[in-house]
């Protein structure tokens, strides 16, 4: 273990990894510490979009479609409807398990020299460096990688914000061939679903609700078409649960502590960007290292923040509604192309000023249908 360096990552997920290999790309030294032992894995709809895959590819990361799948768009259903777009331009989106994505991040940031210690958990920081137990090491920078319950936003005093209203998810993975190739969200009454096949025999499951006892055998009873889709199969994984909802706090760096991924605030789940947002925001936080200005930082996350924010809001209006999703549906229907354009924003294809009058136009028939 070396007793100095410029960047110590507290926590050794997709975050922390991906700003380790920005770092290195930058020729910053880095130390990564984490209490678990690879691959570690967390509950998740597994599905990288478009732009998250692009920012990926970026940190030289090229994740092998032997254990991965493909899907070009996101289809909506209701009982009833059901609507789907399709990813603007040529690049799809790629659903890849979630411990095969964490050795693939393993593997870069090993290749650029960054030293990675697992098993060995943090208890401290101080404006220095960083304590593991008996051991301390300096270090420049510290970067607060360690997760919503994050222990280094509280050493750092960041941890003040807003109290959210959080959900419940819950997932699992299901052998059976794939049905279709986008990625499908389920509406239902009090939970929505998700399915996006990993493999060419599996598919991945995830279930999000207020209610912290709807589990996914709960969810499925709720939600018919996705009932059907799996009935007869098998499990191929244990139920895992996480906490999900927008969550921001006032600042994410204070001195020479920073703050990434779910550490720094939380997007829903609902918008499929959790790890796309870690991922843009590693490469602004890495630059902010390389020029010894963490206000920069805090600007850019706030850009890189608020559309996918705002997405999760206008999604989460949705949440427990059902005669507005399926009204919402219907317009879809009615209008691809509005579907087709929201989507584009989504995905960063399109800037907010394009989609002005399809928010209109969604209102109005919403009001109307």
């Amino acid at each position: 273990m070396p007793d100095s360096t410029d960047v110590f990552v507290v926590g050794g997920g997709p975050a922390g990894l991906a700003l380790a290999i920005a770092a290195r790309q930058r020729g910053l030294h880095v130390l990564v510490a984490d209490g678990a032992k690879p691959p570690i894995d967390k509950a998740c709809g597994e599905g990288l979009l478009p732009d998250g895959l692009e920012a990926l590819e970026r940190l030289g990361i090229q994740v092998s479609e032997a254990g991965a799948r493909p899907f070009c768009g996101i289809r909506f259903l209701t009982a009833d409807q059901s609507q789907d777009a399709l990813f603007p331009g040529p690049r799809s989106g790629l659903a890849v398990r979630r411990t095969a994505l964490h050795g693939a991040m393993v593997d870069r940031a090993k290749q650029l020299g960054a030293a990675l210690l697992w098993q060995t958990p943090v208890t401290g920081i101080t404006r220095q460096g960083v304590h593991l137990g008996s051991r301390f090491v300096r270090a420049s920078w510290i970067v607060g990688a360690d997760g919503a319950n994050s222990r280094v936003r509280r050493w750092a005093g960041l941890d003040h914000g807003p109290r959210p209203r959080l959900r419940y998810a819950f997932r699992q993975h299901f052998m059976v061939a794939p049905w279709t190739n986008h990625m499908e969200v389920y509406w239902g009454r009090r939970c929505q679903g998700y399915a996006t096949a990993v493999d060419r025999d599996q598919v991945c499951v995830a279930l999000a609700s207020h209610d912290p006892h709807l589990r996914v055998e709960d969810g499925l009873r709720e939600l018919a078409g996705l009932s059907a889709r799996l009935k007869g199969a098998a499990t191929s994984s244990t139920e895992r649960g996480a906490l999900t909802g927008n969550r921001r706090f006032k600042r994410v760096w204070r001195g020479n502590a920073a703050l990434i991924g779910d550490a720094s605030g939380t997007v829903d789940a609902i918008t499929g960007e959790g790890l796309g947002l870690a991922f843009r925001q590693a490469a602004a936080l890495a630059q902010s290292l390389e020029s010894g200005d963490l206000a920069r930082y805090q600007s850019e996350y706030r850009k890189l923040a608020a559309l996918p924010t705002w997405m999760a809001r206008l999604m989460l209006t949705l949440d427990q509604r059902p005669r507005l999703q399926r009204r919402t549906v219907r317009v879809f229907q009615k209008h691809p192309e509005v579907f087709r354009r929201l989507l584009a924003l989504h995905v960063g294809a399109l800037p907010p000023s394009h989609v002005v009058k399809d928010g209109l136009t969604l209102g109005w028939e919403l009001l109307t249908t």
